[in-house]
Protein backbone atom coordinates (compact mmCIF):
# COMPACT_ATOMS: atom_id res chain seq x y z
CA UNK A 1 0.00 0.00 0.00
CA UNK A 2 1.57 3.12 -0.76
CA UNK A 3 0.80 5.72 1.62
CA UNK A 4 1.10 9.67 1.73
CA UNK A 5 3.68 9.32 4.58
CA UNK A 6 5.84 7.07 1.60
CA UNK A 7 5.27 9.44 -0.71
CA UNK A 8 6.38 12.56 1.86
CA UNK A 9 9.65 10.26 1.95
CA UNK A 10 10.13 9.98 -1.13
CA UNK A 11 10.84 14.13 -1.73
CA UNK A 12 12.59 14.65 1.71
CA UNK A 13 14.66 12.10 0.73
CA UNK A 14 15.65 14.57 -1.83
CA UNK A 15 14.92 17.73 -0.06
CA UNK A 16 14.79 17.39 3.58
CA UNK A 17 12.77 19.49 5.40
CA UNK A 18 15.24 20.46 7.34
CA UNK A 19 16.27 23.10 5.07
CA UNK A 20 13.50 25.08 4.15
CA UNK A 21 13.94 28.66 5.34
CA UNK A 22 13.08 29.68 8.63
CA UNK A 23 9.85 31.76 7.51
CA UNK A 24 8.36 28.66 5.68
CA UNK A 25 5.63 26.06 5.82
CA UNK A 26 6.75 23.48 4.01
CA UNK A 27 5.96 19.75 4.44
CA UNK A 28 2.52 17.96 5.30
CA UNK A 29 -0.35 20.66 4.94
CA UNK A 30 -3.11 18.91 6.09
CA UNK A 31 -4.96 15.15 5.75
CA UNK A 32 -3.30 11.93 7.66
CA UNK A 33 -0.35 10.52 6.35
CA UNK A 34 -1.21 7.14 7.14
CA UNK A 35 -4.29 7.52 4.32
CA UNK A 36 -3.88 4.84 1.07
CA UNK A 37 -3.22 7.40 -1.95
CA UNK A 38 -5.16 6.64 -5.01
CA UNK A 39 -3.51 8.97 -7.35
CA UNK A 40 -1.17 12.54 -7.09
CA UNK A 41 -1.47 15.44 -8.57
CA UNK A 42 1.41 17.46 -9.02
CA UNK A 43 1.21 21.44 -8.96
CA UNK A 44 3.04 25.01 -8.38
CA UNK A 45 -0.23 26.88 -6.53
CA UNK A 46 -3.08 25.27 -5.09
CA UNK A 47 -6.21 26.89 -5.82
CA UNK A 48 -9.95 25.81 -6.27
CA UNK A 49 -9.67 25.32 -9.52
CA UNK A 50 -6.57 23.01 -8.86
CA UNK A 51 -8.65 21.36 -5.95
CA UNK A 52 -11.64 20.51 -8.98
CA UNK A 53 -8.95 19.01 -11.22
CA UNK A 54 -7.65 16.66 -8.43
CA UNK A 55 -11.48 15.42 -7.46
CA UNK A 56 -12.13 15.01 -11.47
CA UNK A 57 -8.80 12.95 -11.60
CA UNK A 58 -9.63 10.78 -8.46
CA UNK A 59 -6.83 12.31 -7.20
CA UNK A 60 -6.61 12.00 -2.85
CA UNK A 61 -3.03 13.63 -2.84
CA UNK A 62 -1.78 17.53 -3.84
CA UNK A 63 1.63 18.08 -3.83
CA UNK A 64 2.44 21.96 -4.24
CA UNK A 65 5.35 24.03 -4.45
CA UNK A 66 3.85 26.99 -2.73
CA UNK A 67 2.45 25.83 0.50
CA UNK A 68 -1.52 26.33 1.04
CA UNK A 69 -1.33 27.67 4.45
CA UNK A 70 1.55 29.82 4.74
CA UNK A 71 0.40 31.41 8.17
CA UNK A 72 -1.60 30.31 10.94
CA UNK A 73 -5.17 30.31 10.23
CA UNK A 74 -7.21 31.64 12.80
CA UNK A 75 -10.79 30.83 11.47
CA UNK A 76 -11.94 28.69 8.71
CA UNK A 77 -14.96 30.79 7.40
CA UNK A 78 -14.44 30.44 3.85
CA UNK A 79 -13.77 34.29 3.58
CA UNK A 80 -10.30 33.74 1.17
CA UNK A 81 -9.14 31.27 -1.02
CA UNK A 82 -6.99 29.47 1.24
CA UNK A 83 -9.74 28.94 3.59
CA UNK A 84 -12.15 27.40 1.19
CA UNK A 85 -9.36 25.30 -0.25
CA UNK A 86 -8.50 24.29 3.24
CA UNK A 87 -12.54 22.95 3.60
CA UNK A 88 -12.98 21.73 0.43
CA UNK A 89 -9.75 19.17 0.98
CA UNK A 90 -11.06 18.13 4.20
CA UNK A 91 -14.56 17.24 2.69
CA UNK A 92 -13.20 15.89 0.04
CA UNK A 93 -10.88 13.66 1.71
CA UNK A 94 -7.67 15.27 0.19
CA UNK A 95 -4.16 15.40 1.65
CA UNK A 96 -2.24 18.74 0.73
CA UNK A 97 1.89 18.16 0.80
CA UNK A 98 4.30 21.05 -0.14
CA UNK A 99 8.60 21.03 -0.63
CA UNK A 100 8.64 24.93 -0.94
CA UNK A 101 12.38 26.49 0.33
CA UNK A 102 13.85 22.58 1.08
CA UNK A 103 13.36 22.39 -2.78
CA UNK A 104 15.04 25.06 -3.55
CA UNK A 105 18.56 24.89 -1.36
CA UNK A 106 19.43 21.73 -3.08
CA UNK A 107 21.09 21.47 -6.27
CA UNK A 108 18.27 18.84 -7.64
CA UNK A 109 15.85 21.09 -7.46
CA UNK A 110 14.13 24.42 -8.49
CA UNK A 111 18.00 25.88 -9.08
CA UNK A 112 18.95 22.70 -10.60
CA UNK A 113 16.14 22.58 -12.51
CA UNK A 114 16.59 25.90 -14.22
CA UNK A 115 20.74 25.18 -14.68
CA UNK A 116 19.69 21.96 -16.68
CA UNK A 117 17.25 23.72 -19.28
CA UNK A 118 19.65 26.28 -20.08
CA UNK A 119 22.70 24.07 -20.18
CA UNK A 120 24.52 25.29 -16.94
CA UNK A 121 28.21 22.68 -15.97
CA UNK A 122 29.90 23.30 -12.97
CA UNK A 123 26.88 24.03 -10.86
CA UNK A 124 27.41 24.90 -6.97
CA UNK A 125 25.01 26.88 -4.41
CA UNK A 126 25.26 30.75 -5.08
CA UNK A 127 24.83 31.23 -1.70
CA UNK A 128 25.97 28.46 0.23
CA UNK A 129 24.64 27.36 3.54
CA UNK A 130 26.81 27.21 6.93
CA UNK A 131 26.62 25.95 9.80
CA UNK A 132 24.64 22.63 9.00
CA UNK A 133 27.86 20.33 8.77
CA UNK A 134 28.84 18.19 11.91
CA UNK A 135 32.23 15.98 12.03
CA UNK A 136 31.61 12.64 13.81
CA UNK A 137 34.41 11.05 15.34
CA UNK A 138 34.31 7.61 16.98
CA UNK A 139 37.21 5.04 17.82
CA UNK A 140 36.04 1.48 17.32
CA UNK A 141 38.21 -2.07 17.31
CA UNK A 142 40.43 -2.21 13.89
CA UNK A 143 38.71 -5.07 12.77
CA UNK A 144 35.35 -3.76 13.07
CA UNK A 145 35.86 -0.32 11.34
CA UNK A 146 35.41 -1.31 8.16
CA UNK A 147 31.65 -2.28 9.58
CA UNK A 148 31.09 0.60 11.44
CA UNK A 149 32.34 2.65 8.57
CA UNK A 150 29.50 1.46 6.01
CA UNK A 151 26.50 1.53 8.40
CA UNK A 152 27.61 5.45 8.62
CA UNK A 153 27.49 6.17 5.23
CA UNK A 154 24.27 4.12 4.93
CA UNK A 155 23.04 6.54 6.98
CA UNK A 156 23.69 9.80 5.13
CA UNK A 157 27.66 10.62 6.50
CA UNK A 158 30.64 10.68 4.58
CA UNK A 159 29.58 12.65 1.27
CA UNK A 160 31.50 16.07 0.58
CA UNK A 161 30.93 17.37 -2.82
CA UNK A 162 30.28 14.81 -5.28
CA UNK A 163 31.90 11.99 -3.62
CA UNK A 164 30.75 9.57 -0.79
CA UNK A 165 31.95 6.85 1.33
CA UNK A 166 34.83 9.58 2.88
CA UNK A 167 36.14 8.71 6.03
CA UNK A 168 39.46 9.07 7.21
CA UNK A 169 41.21 6.79 9.38
CA UNK A 170 44.42 6.28 11.69
CA UNK A 171 45.11 3.75 13.65
CA UNK A 172 45.96 3.56 17.40
CA UNK A 173 45.47 2.51 20.81
CA UNK A 174 42.31 2.63 22.95
CA UNK A 175 42.37 2.50 27.13
CA UNK A 176 39.65 1.48 29.30
CA UNK A 177 39.07 0.22 32.09
CA UNK A 178 35.42 -1.63 32.64
CA UNK A 179 33.70 -0.88 36.20
CA UNK A 180 31.35 -2.75 37.89
CA UNK A 181 27.79 -3.73 36.18
CA UNK A 182 29.31 -3.68 32.98
CA UNK A 183 29.54 -6.63 30.14
CA UNK A 184 32.65 -5.42 28.01
CA UNK A 185 33.07 -6.60 24.34
CA UNK A 186 36.71 -7.34 25.28
CA UNK A 187 39.05 -6.74 28.55
CA UNK A 188 37.46 -7.44 32.30
CA UNK A 189 35.91 -5.78 34.97
CA UNK A 190 38.43 -3.75 37.07
CA UNK A 191 41.03 -4.49 35.14
CA UNK A 192 42.89 -1.67 32.55
CA UNK A 193 43.09 -2.71 28.90
CA UNK A 194 44.92 -1.58 25.82
CA UNK A 195 43.15 -2.29 22.79
CA UNK A 196 44.38 -1.93 19.10
CA UNK A 197 41.28 1.01 17.55
CA UNK A 198 40.91 2.49 14.88
CA UNK A 199 39.50 7.04 14.83
CA UNK A 200 36.97 7.26 12.21
CA UNK A 201 35.81 10.80 11.02
CA UNK A 202 33.33 11.11 8.65
CA UNK A 203 31.26 14.77 7.82
CA UNK A 204 27.48 14.73 7.82
CA UNK A 205 24.55 17.34 8.10
CA UNK A 206 23.44 18.33 11.06
CA UNK A 207 19.69 16.94 10.07
CA UNK A 208 21.45 13.33 9.45
CA UNK A 209 22.41 13.47 13.35
CA UNK A 210 20.34 11.18 15.04
CA UNK A 211 20.55 8.86 12.08
CA UNK A 212 23.73 8.49 11.69
CA UNK A 213 24.18 8.20 15.54
CA UNK A 214 21.92 5.22 15.87
CA UNK A 215 23.49 3.71 12.90
CA UNK A 216 26.97 3.68 14.78
CA UNK A 217 25.37 2.59 18.07
CA UNK A 218 23.74 -0.24 16.24
CA UNK A 219 27.09 -1.88 14.92
CA UNK A 220 29.81 -0.39 16.98
CA UNK A 221 30.37 -3.53 19.10
CA UNK A 222 31.40 -1.91 22.50
CA UNK A 223 28.95 -1.47 25.23
CA UNK A 224 30.26 2.63 25.83
CA UNK A 225 30.95 3.54 22.34
CA UNK A 226 33.04 6.80 22.12
CA UNK A 227 32.09 9.44 20.09
CA UNK A 228 32.38 13.23 19.38
CA UNK A 229 29.78 15.59 17.22
CA UNK A 230 31.72 18.52 16.38
CA UNK A 231 30.14 21.43 14.61
CA UNK A 232 31.96 22.72 11.28
CA UNK A 233 32.16 26.59 9.77
CA UNK A 234 32.67 24.88 6.65
CA UNK A 235 30.11 26.11 4.23
CA UNK A 236 28.28 23.24 2.14
CA UNK A 237 28.07 24.34 -1.51
CA UNK A 238 25.72 21.70 -2.56
CA UNK A 239 23.04 23.15 -0.47
CA UNK A 240 22.50 27.00 -0.36
CA UNK A 241 20.00 29.88 -2.20
CA UNK A 242 20.58 29.92 -6.06
CA UNK A 243 23.36 28.35 -8.24
CA UNK A 244 25.64 29.40 -10.08
CA UNK A 245 27.08 27.54 -12.95
CA UNK A 246 29.17 27.93 -16.41
CA UNK A 247 27.82 27.35 -19.98
CA UNK A 248 29.66 24.82 -22.57
CA UNK A 249 30.58 27.85 -25.03
CA UNK A 250 30.05 31.85 -24.26
CA UNK A 251 26.97 33.13 -25.75
CA UNK A 252 26.09 36.87 -26.94
CA UNK A 253 24.07 38.94 -24.60
CA UNK A 254 21.01 39.37 -26.72
CA UNK A 255 21.47 35.64 -28.05
CA UNK A 256 20.86 34.09 -24.92
CA UNK A 257 18.08 36.03 -23.79
CA UNK A 258 16.52 35.01 -26.68
CA UNK A 259 17.33 31.43 -25.92
CA UNK A 260 15.30 32.31 -22.62
CA UNK A 261 12.46 33.47 -23.87
CA UNK A 262 12.46 30.05 -26.04
CA UNK A 263 12.90 27.43 -23.17
CA UNK A 264 10.81 28.99 -20.67
CA UNK A 265 8.16 29.93 -23.15
CA UNK A 266 8.62 33.31 -21.93
CA UNK A 267 6.41 36.19 -23.30
CA UNK A 268 8.79 38.98 -21.92
CA UNK A 269 12.25 39.56 -20.12
CA UNK A 270 12.54 42.13 -18.14
CA UNK A 271 16.50 43.31 -18.08
CA UNK A 272 18.96 45.62 -17.30
CA UNK A 273 20.55 47.10 -20.52
CA UNK A 274 23.10 44.50 -22.22
CA UNK A 275 26.73 45.60 -21.33
CA UNK A 276 28.35 44.02 -24.73
CA UNK A 277 29.38 41.06 -23.39
CA UNK A 278 29.85 37.30 -23.92
CA UNK A 279 27.89 35.01 -21.06
CA UNK A 280 29.49 32.15 -19.94
CA UNK A 281 29.15 31.68 -15.92
CA UNK A 282 25.39 32.27 -14.92
CA UNK A 283 23.80 32.41 -11.19
CA UNK A 284 19.90 31.75 -11.27
CA UNK A 285 17.70 31.45 -8.03
CA UNK A 286 14.02 30.58 -8.94
CA UNK A 287 11.41 32.67 -7.30
CA UNK A 288 12.24 35.88 -5.94
CA UNK A 289 16.01 36.11 -5.81
CA UNK A 290 16.80 39.78 -5.96
CA UNK A 291 18.52 39.29 -2.73
CA UNK A 292 21.27 37.32 -3.70
CA UNK A 293 22.15 39.83 -6.43
CA UNK A 294 25.63 40.39 -4.68
CA UNK A 295 25.74 37.24 -4.09
CA UNK A 296 25.91 36.58 -7.98
CA UNK A 297 28.63 39.89 -7.78
CA UNK A 298 30.47 37.90 -5.50
CA UNK A 299 30.96 35.12 -7.92
CA UNK A 300 31.45 37.01 -10.67
CA UNK A 301 28.71 36.08 -12.89
CA UNK A 302 27.83 37.67 -16.32
CA UNK A 303 24.25 37.15 -15.96
CA UNK A 304 21.48 36.57 -12.88
CA UNK A 305 18.32 35.17 -13.89
CA UNK A 306 15.32 35.64 -11.16
CA UNK A 307 12.20 37.01 -10.89
CA UNK A 308 10.19 39.60 -8.57
CA UNK A 309 12.97 42.21 -9.04
CA UNK A 310 11.56 45.86 -8.10
CA UNK A 311 12.53 49.07 -10.07
CA UNK A 312 15.07 50.16 -8.13
CA UNK A 313 16.59 47.04 -7.59
CA UNK A 314 17.86 46.91 -10.97
CA UNK A 315 20.04 49.87 -10.74
CA UNK A 316 22.06 47.05 -7.87
CA UNK A 317 23.54 45.82 -10.92
CA UNK A 318 25.67 49.08 -11.66
CA UNK A 319 26.11 47.73 -15.13
CA UNK A 320 28.52 45.28 -13.87
CA UNK A 321 26.05 42.31 -14.32
CA UNK A 322 23.27 41.40 -16.29
CA UNK A 323 20.09 41.27 -14.59
CA UNK A 324 17.80 38.51 -16.55
CA UNK A 325 14.08 39.12 -14.64
CA UNK A 326 11.98 36.09 -16.30
CA UNK A 327 9.00 36.21 -13.87
CA UNK A 328 8.37 34.47 -10.36
CA UNK A 329 5.87 31.42 -12.04
CA UNK A 330 7.93 31.14 -15.39
CA UNK A 331 11.21 30.24 -13.05
CA UNK A 332 9.53 28.00 -11.04
CA UNK A 333 6.81 26.29 -13.77
CA UNK A 334 9.17 22.71 -14.02
CA UNK A 335 9.17 22.18 -10.46
CA UNK A 336 6.15 19.91 -10.69
CA UNK A 337 8.66 18.04 -13.36
CA UNK A 338 10.93 17.87 -10.41
CA UNK A 339 8.21 15.62 -8.58
CA UNK A 340 7.35 13.78 -10.91
CA UNK A 341 11.08 12.49 -11.92
CA UNK A 342 11.30 11.59 -8.06
CA UNK A 343 8.26 9.85 -7.72
CA UNK A 344 8.55 8.28 -10.98
CA UNK A 345 11.40 6.78 -10.01
CA UNK A 346 10.55 4.78 -7.51
CA UNK A 347 6.77 4.21 -8.03
CA UNK A 348 6.52 3.37 -12.02
CA UNK A 349 3.37 2.61 -12.15
CA UNK A 350 1.29 4.60 -9.76
CA UNK A 351 -1.28 7.07 -10.68
CA UNK A 352 0.90 10.63 -11.29
CA UNK A 353 -0.75 13.56 -12.96
CA UNK A 354 0.82 16.68 -13.78
CA UNK A 355 -1.75 19.62 -13.23
CA UNK A 356 -2.97 21.41 -16.56
CA UNK A 357 -3.83 24.36 -14.28
CA UNK A 358 -1.78 27.74 -14.87
CA UNK A 359 -1.71 28.96 -11.65
CA UNK A 360 0.49 32.13 -12.61
CA UNK A 361 -1.68 35.14 -10.98
CA UNK A 362 0.19 37.36 -13.54
CA UNK A 363 -0.91 38.07 -17.58
CA UNK A 364 0.83 39.94 -19.72
CA UNK A 365 -1.43 42.12 -22.57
Amino acid sequence: MVTVQSICNLIEDVAPLALQEDYDNAGMQLGNVQMEVHGILLCIDITEEVLDEAIGKGCNLIISHHPLIFRGLKRLTGQDEVQRCVVKAIKNDIAIYSAHTNLDNVLQGVNGKIAEKIGLTNIRALQPRQHVLLKLVTYVPTEYAERVRSALFCAGAGNIGNYDACSYNVNGIGTFRPGVNTHPFVGEQGKMHRENETRVEVVLPEYARWKVVNALLSVHPYEEPAFDLIPLLNEWEQVGSGIVGELPATEAEEAFLLRLKEVFGLQVIRHTRLLGKDIRRVAVCGGAGSAFLRDALRVQADVFISGDFKYHEFFAAESKILIADIGHYESEQFTKDIFYEIIRKKLHNFAIQISDIRTNPINYL
